[in-house]
């Protein structure tokens, strides 16, 4: 086989490796997506910077092994590689790796909820003390408010009578 075609042959490979590679990490955020509810606003942003570090480097591709030449074989290869990774890989991955990381998340959870329980429980019971003192305050505030301006009337009432 001539050298030429062998290249090609390389460079329809390298297009299939890297439609793989592209779906695997768009896995990643759709794990994340599952394991942490987004808004329409950021799964939008997400999939805007995505598309467009994809674009970039499937350009840095074709421009490195293709002088910048847009070949459709490139284009049906790299979708080749998505749908064949997407087919038979994706699905149970992101299925699994959500479950995994849920897993993961509710034992650090369990295990952070048992250390920090001592701290909760001095948290609360300063937090009620502190609403105790804040309202006997707020009493003797008033009781004093009361009785200065009691004393603010009658020093008046005495100042002006004589």
């Amino acid at each position: 086989m001539s050298q030429d075609i062998i290249n090609e042959v390389y460079f329809l490979a390298d297009s299939i490796v890297m439609g793989i590679i592209i779906t695997f990490v768009y896995d990643f955020i759709l794990i994340g997506r599952r394991v942490v509810k987004h808004n329409l606003f950021f799964i939008s942003l997400e999939d805007f910077v995505f598309w467009a570090a994809c674009a970039v480097t499937v350009f840095y591709m074709l421009y490195k092994e293709n002088n910048g030449i847009l070949r459709w074989f490139a284009v049906f290869g790299a979708a080749l590689g998505m749908l064949l990774y997407k087919k038979t890989v994706s699905g149970r991955f992101v299925r699994l790796m959500s479950l995994f990381i849920k897993k993961e998340i509710h034992i650090i959870h369990k295990v952070l909820g048992f250390i920090f329980k001592p701290f909760l429980w001095i948290m609360k019971k300063f937090s009620s003390f502190c609403r105790f003192i804040w309202k006997r305050a707020k009493k003797i505030w008033k009781y004093m408010k009361k009785k200065l301006t009691s004393f603010v009337k009658m020093l008046k009432i005495s100042v002006s009578k004589q």
